[in-house]
Formats: C-alpha cells, structure tokens, sequence
C-alpha cells in the first residue's frame, strides 16, 4: 500500500485514518507534522518536536485544542505559561498569541475550526 497524504482531499464521509499511511511534512530540522484529516468543519494535524524545537509565537482566525500525546512541552498562551506533559491538553480562542517550546520529544495532537486552509495550499 503506498502512502498517500490525506492533506488534498476533505472527508466527507466516514473514513478510518492508519497513521503509518500518512507521510511526515518536513517544517524544519526540529519539527515535523502530518494533516491526519479534515473536512470543512474540522481539521487534526499531529505535530512532532524533537527537544528544543518551538512553535513560534503566531495567533490565527481558528480555535484551536492541542492534546500533548507524547513529550514534555512549555505552552505559552497570551500572558501565561504552563509546562504540559503527556495526555494534558490546551485550548485557545481565535486571535490569542500562542507557541510552544518541546522542553522533550513530543507529539501534540491539534484540531482546527475553521481548517487551516494555508496547511493545505
């Protein structure tokens, strides 16, 4: 079976997702992520950091929940900072300045509403 990205076709219907059938999008040296699916509702990207890597401060249009499947991450969310680890999960209202900063290797698991139409162009 050859691996296809699931980024270019919106799921309209019921889909099961095999995460090995998804290829890594290389972001930099320290980051790498994978759209695992989305349609015009909602869109889950799973984002790998190797320790040290950062998510820049950046804000956006969409809400967005982050699950912390793996690692050790420092998450910066307007003014505050909170140091969260596997199975924790945070949530951020559209246009609030966010980041973060992989403190170990991780994986965070984030959800969009609206899809981020600019992963997908």
């Amino acid at each position: 079976m050859s691996k296809s990205p699931l980024s270019k076709a919106p799921l309209n219907r019921t889909n099961w997702i095999a995460d090995a059938d998804i290829e890594w999008e290389i972001l930099d040296e320290y980051c790498k992520r994978k759209i695992m699916a989305f349609n015009d509702g909602l869109m889950i990207v799973k984002v790998h950091f190797k320790k040290g890597g950062v998510g820049a401060i950046h804000q956006h249009i969409h809400t967005q929940g982050s699950y912390v499947e793996s690692g050790v991450f420092e998450v910066i969310i307007g003014e505050e900072k909170k140091i969260l680890k596997q199975g924790d999960v945070f949530f951020i209202p559209p246009s609030i300045d966010h980041g973060v900063v992989a403190l170990e290797e991780g994986v965070l698991v984030d959800s969009f509403n609206p899809i981020r139409a600019d992963f997908i162009q």
